[in-house]
Parts: C-alpha cells; structure tokens; sequence
C-alpha cells in the first residue's frame, strides 16, 4: 500500500524516474496487490485507475456523526456539509474539531459562519490548508512558474470554475493549457460540464483574499467585462454569440455583486452591470442580487439611469411588472433631471408596457403618445414604430380593436423593407392578436406565420414562445385542443432558460385541462406555475391561478 503517494510519484521530485521504475515492476508481479492512493495521476499504465468520487449525503452525515456525537442531525449542520462538497476529509476535520471543542450545534454554525473553511485545524495540527499547501510545495506544481498560484485563485473566486476555452480569459499566459492540465493532474482541479473548477473546500481556501489586489484575477475581469459591453441588437450578427451568459451567468453575477462592493466609485463596474442584466433580459430572464445594489446607487452616479433602464427590462421579463414599472419610473425621474430626452422618450415607451401589462390602459396611453411626440420631433422612425407598436398593444389590450389596428399598421409602413426585422414581427404578433379578436382567423393566422417566419430565421426563442402561444389560444377559443396542446408544446421548447414562460404555457395547458373538464390535470398544471410565479414576484398571474384553481374546484363540484 503506498498511502499518500503524490510526494514519491511526482515526476519533478528526487529520484522520481527510479521510483516510478520501482512502482511500475511491483504492478507486474500477479503474486502482489499493489494499491496506491493519490491525489497525482502519473501512475503506472497497467494499474487500473479509479476516481474516487465526494460523499453521498447519507455518507457525509454517517461520517460527521460517528466522530461528533453530542446530537442528533440537523438542517443546518446539514447544510454546512452540502458547502463542503461533502469532501471526506473536510467532513473528519470538522467533526473533529466540533468534538475536540464541545460545540453544540449553534456554537458549530457560528463558528462556520465566521471561519468557513479555517476552522478545519485540529489539535494534532492535522489542516485542510496543510493538505493542500502541501501539493502547492510539489516539484511538480512548483515547475509551472509564478502564475500557477494566481491561476488557481481565479479558479477558485468564480462558482462555476472557468470556461476550458482558456484563450479568451487568460490572453497574457502563454502556457496556460499545460498549466491546467496539470492542475487536474495534481487534482487540484478537474473538468466538468465545459468548466475547469474545484470542491469548495479548496475553492475557500484559495479565493483571493483581497480581489483588487489579485493581478490575473483583474484582468479576468476586463475580459468579462469587455463581453458585457457589446450591444445586442436582435437584428444584427452577434446576438447570438451573446448566448455565453445562459453558462456564465453565475460566474457573471458573482464578480459583479464582489467587484460592485469593493470598486463601487468604478463606473466601468456598473457599466457592466447594465450589460449583464441585457444579456440577461434577452438570453435567460431571472431574477439577480444586483438589483438592490442599482437602486442604492446615488443619483448623480453617470451609469444609475441605465442600469435601472436595464434592470427594469429584466424584471418584465421574469413578470414582475410592478417592479418593472418602479424601476422605469426611477429611470425616467433621472433622465428628465439630466435632460436626456431621446432616453426619456424610450424609458416612456417601456412605462407604457408595463401600464399595459398591469391592466392600467389608460395611463399607458398617455405614456406612449408623449414618447412618440418626443420621437416624432427627433424626427425617429425607428422610435416612432416601436411607440406604435405598443400603443396598438394598449389599445387591443382597452379593447379599441380598430384603432389597435391601425396603429400596428402605421408601425409596419413606418419601417424599412430590410432591416428593424425584429420590431416586423412584433407587429405581426399584435396584428394577429387583434385579427383574432375580430373574428378574422384567416388573417389573424397569416399574420402569425410571417411572424412565425422572421422568428424561425433568426431563431429567436421568446419571440418563438409567443407566437406560439397565441396561436395555441386562437385554436382553444376554437375548440380545437390538439392542435392548441401542439402549439403549446412548441412554445415550451422555446422557453429557454426562462422559467416566467414557461409557467405561462403551463397555465395556458391548465386551462385547456379545464376546459375539458380534466380537473386532476388542471390543477396539477396550476400549482406548478403558482411555485414558479411565487418565486419570480409575478403577483398579477398568481391572481389568475387562483382564479383558476377557483374554478377547477367549483367544475369538481
């Protein structure tokens, strides 16, 4: 048995090729079980490797209470071990150390709380940061030059890892791929789902102490930032490419909710917060810590109007329009304050649609009509269609079919026959709507499909959702519930990374249940996206599925 063996296997250490020669003919003898354990895997070719995987929960809990034993297991406690990654060594420490020290519980979790990970220092001196200072101290690790250590804390500061594509990240280390890899070698590191990442123990022993102060770490924000700052125009090449954010979004967040801490009087910080939450708003629509930290920010801050500006989009499209519309509100109050009335034209625009979203028609007409005078000067078409288009929806929405009608149609006539493709299909989709209010269902089903073909196109997946989704109510309110159930399943596949849309063709399948009288199904649906819609602040649809559930329960009856 060679326990521990990272130290005699290293290829860079002291007479490593005549040990590893040793180790190699002792694998050969059938009359010898040879057993290494190590966190290096440069051993012998015929030894059949194993990984040895973390903890299952169950494990974890058997091995904490069988060295502390003075309760029964608790949630927190629980808790403490799932953030340990359920690492085996990590666990002994701490129950050791709980033991040695006759914590209870409470005394445990504050200590954790306070500590983290430095607290797994036993009396006999045996530490989780002695272990890993140890393959730090490796020839092997030593022989990767000064970068090795900076490299590891980036790793470590980011949740997720880093992206395997290491060019983009580490553009200034030049042998940065073998370094990696033999970061997984020593196991310091390993791959997973696209990221080179580590078990959280080593990851809070690791992490920057101090962010600014890391060199690399700096520079990996640059790089992340640069990102952030491109400007999505679904119209234009590269909005694609802009999908990045549905991997990193948390690694994203992360750096932010640090960096806006420490570097708070950095405008740069904030300017890629605004561009987080637009990736956000059109690739993967959710809720982010950031948000609080927006409306914090003092008012003479250069980049707080659009950071609430793109917050505020982020909220209407998790549902939350209520939040949506205080945000915009915020926005414009700022915008007006610095005379910036082309941002207060758009900010306007994007109150209305909330009005609209909340029921309060009225007030959105207003809205969209001031902001379209304020384009309408600017001499804007562009701006000028987008009014249009939301006024349309406001009037169709205040049941004015004709004049809703109207306004989507000068929208249309306003804009270019290339180009503004995306504003084309929102018309679509509103013309479409109000045709089938009119009893127009041919026409109202032509509409969606040359929405449905500028969609495809670009291969835009919520304005896919939607298209599908109104098409999927055309068919109910005709009785046709196959081809409704079909569509409603077209608009599932296309909500991606957005748990908002998807609980809205979830409701929509619920009341198709209902409908058929298939009460079990319907309410199963219902308090499925009640969870998502708790969840997200989106109260206006938690009304609707009461409503709902209102009903299944009198169809029951």
């Amino acid at each position: 048995m060679l326990d521990n063996a990272e130290s005699i296997l290293d290829p860079q250490g002291t007479n490593a090729r005549e040990i590893h020669a040793v180790v190699e003919e002792l694998s050969q003898f059938t009359n010898v079980c040879l057993c290494i354990t190590s966190r290096i895997s440069t051993i012998p070719p015929d030894c059949e490797s194993l990984d040895i995987p973390t903890l299952s929960m169950q494990a974890a809990r058997d091995t904490f209470y069988r060295i502390y034993k003075r309760e029964e297991w608790s949630d927190p406690v629980n808790n403490i071990l799932e953030q340990l990654d359920f690492h085996p060594l990590s666990i002994t420490l701490l129950a050791t150390v709980a033991q040695y020290n006759k914590w209870d519980a409470n005394r445990l979790i504050r200590e954790w709380e306070r500590q983290r990970t430095g607290m797994l220092h036993t009396q006999h001196s045996k530490s989780l940061a002695t272990t890993i200072e140890l393959s730090l101290a490796s020839p092997m690790f030593q022989e990767l030059g000064p970068d090795a250590r900076g490299l590891l804390g980036v790793v470590a500061f980011f949740p997720r890892g880093v992206d395997e594509s290491l060019d983009w990240l580490f553009p200034t280390v030049s042998d940065r791929e073998n370094i990696f890899d033999t970061f997984c070698i020593l196991s310091l590191t390993y791959r997973s789902n696209g990221f080179v990442t580590m078990l959280a123990p080593l990851r809070d022993h690791l992490r920057p102490k101090d962010p600014k102060s890391s060199q690399l770490l700096c520079t990996t924000k640059q790089c992340y930032f640069t990102r952030l700052m491109v400007d999505l125009d679904p119209d234009r090449p590269g909005f694609e490419e802009a999908r990045w954010i549905t991997s990193e979004d948390l690694n994203v967040e992360h750096l932010l909710d640090i960096f806006t801490s420490v570097d708070a009087n950095s405008d740069n910080v904030w300017d890629a917060c605004a561009g987080f939450a637009r990736h956000l708003f059109w690739h993967k629509s959710r809720l982010t810590v950031l948000r609080s930290k927006v409306e914090g920010l003092p008012d003479d801050n250069r980049s707080k109007p659009d950071c609430l500006f793109e917050f505020s989009r982020l909220s209407g499209s998790a549902g939350n329009h209520t939040e949506r519309k205080q945000l915009l509100t915020q926005a414009s109050k700022l915008q007006k304050e610095r005379g910036d009335d082309r941002q207060v034209a758009r900010t306007l625009s994007y109150m209305a649609d909330a009005d609209r979203w909340l029921g309060l028609h009225e007030e959105g007409l207003e809205l969209a009509k001031e902001a379209l005078e304020i384009y309408e000067r600017f001499g804007d078409t562009s701006g000028q269609a987008w009014c249009l288009n939301r006024l349309a929806r406001l009037l169709y929405g205040d049941k004015q079919l004709d004049a809703a009608e109207e306004a989507a149609s000068r929208a249309i006539n306003l804009l270019p026959e290339k180009g503004e493709q995306f504003l084309s299909c929102q018309c679509h989709r509103v013309l479409g709507e109000i045709c089938c209010s009119k009893d127009k269902t041919k026409m109202a089903i032509s509409h969606f499909e040359a929405a449905l073909e500028i969609a495809s196109s670009f291969n835009w997946h919520v304005q896919l959702f939607w298209i599908h989704f109104s098409m999927a109510v055309l068919f109910s309110d005709e009785g046709r519930f196959d081809d409704a159930r079909a569509h409603t399943e077209h608009a599932k596949l296309h909500a991606v990374n957005q748990p908002y849309l998807l609980a809205r063709a979830v409701w929509l399948q619920a009341w198709f249940w209902y409908r058929e009288r298939r009460f079990e199904e319907a309410k199963s649906e219902t308090l499925h996206a009640v969870e998502v819609f708790e969840k997200l602040g989106a109260t206006q649809y938690l009304e609707q599925c009461r409503w709902l559930l209102g009903k299944i329960d009198s169809g029951r009856e």
